[in-house]
């Protein structure tokens, strides 16, 4: 259901005047809670001398190329384990083990490792965003019904045209679903790498922030990342739109090979 837009304003005006109005009753200094106005200024003060956009940046390259990473993995991987149950009973023990363990318990060996910089929070997005994308993968491609898959054999489809006009529309909606979960998870193992060793960036700004009790400085740098992390989703449910605009036809005119034309 698409939510209206009057609807969303309505609600952040809400929230606004609700923390407006908890600032003023309960008299809460600054550094404990600041006002929205007081926010808004920082967050004025930051965009113009440049602080933000810098960090913002940082973090985006973090989440954009770590997000990469992470999905094609993921995707490579996920196919191979559910076109093989040998490789699959092989590799499970280890990726469930993988997910056992906290990020924030591997994000200090991997900052140790492979220094502060760029390429250790890429390493950690990845690893975020690994699971879910490689469990959506397998669910996807299994979830291909195994008449479709016999009636490609009888009509002696190669590997490649197997893969192409069945297996990827198939599985394209479960496999969104994860680029969905990922995408928002991405911005999280961003902020965690830079929690741990950075010296840039949006994680590094609320520490900062932190440090000097500037707590509208924090605020400022947490909506950001919100911000951030809707706008990953809104593009990957824009990829999902365009990608499944099949599954907008008519219930007996759906089709798995999107290169088949619509009846007329």
């Amino acid at each position: 259901m698409k939510t209206k837009p009057w609807l969303i304003l309505l609600s952040i005006l809400l929230m606004l005047v609700a923390w407006q109005l908890a600032v003023w009753f309960g008299r809460f200094p600054a550094f404990i809670l600041p006002s929205p106005e007081q926010v808004g200024a920082r967050f004025i003060q930051a965009l113009l001398d440049g602080t933000l956009l810098r960090n913002t940046l940082v973090t985006l390259l973090e989440v954009l190329v770590g997000l990469t990473l992470g999905v094609t993995t993921a995707t490579v991987l996920g196919y191979f384990l559910a076109r093989s149950i040998h490789l699959e009973r092989l590799l499970s023990p280890y990726i469930i083990a993988s997910q056992a363990i906290p990020i924030v318990a591997i994000a200090p060996l991997l900052v140790i490792w492979f220094g502060p910089g760029l390429f250790s929070k890429v390493l950690i997005c990845a690893l975020v965003v690994f699971f879910p994308v490689l469990v959506n993968t397998v669910v996807g491609v299994r979830s291909v019904p195994e008449d479709l898959r016999d009636l490609m054999r009888s009509l002696q489809a190669t590997r490649w045209q197997t893969l192409k006009n069945l297996e990827v529309p198939a599985a394209l909606p479960v496999f969104l679903g994860g680029l969905r979960i990922g995408a928002t998870l991405a911005v999280i193992g961003a902020v965690v790498g830079e929690f741990v060793g950075a010296k840039s960036g949006l994680g590094f700004l609320v520490n900062v922030g932190r440090g000097v009790y500037d707590t509208a400085l924090v605020f400022v740098s947490v909506f950001t990342l919100i911000a951030l992390a809707l706008i990953l989703y809104g593009l990957v449910s824009l990829l999902e739109k365009k990608l499944l605009w099949w599954q907008q036809r008519p219930e007996n005119e759906v089709l798995l090979n999107p290169e088949v034309p619509a009846k007329a």
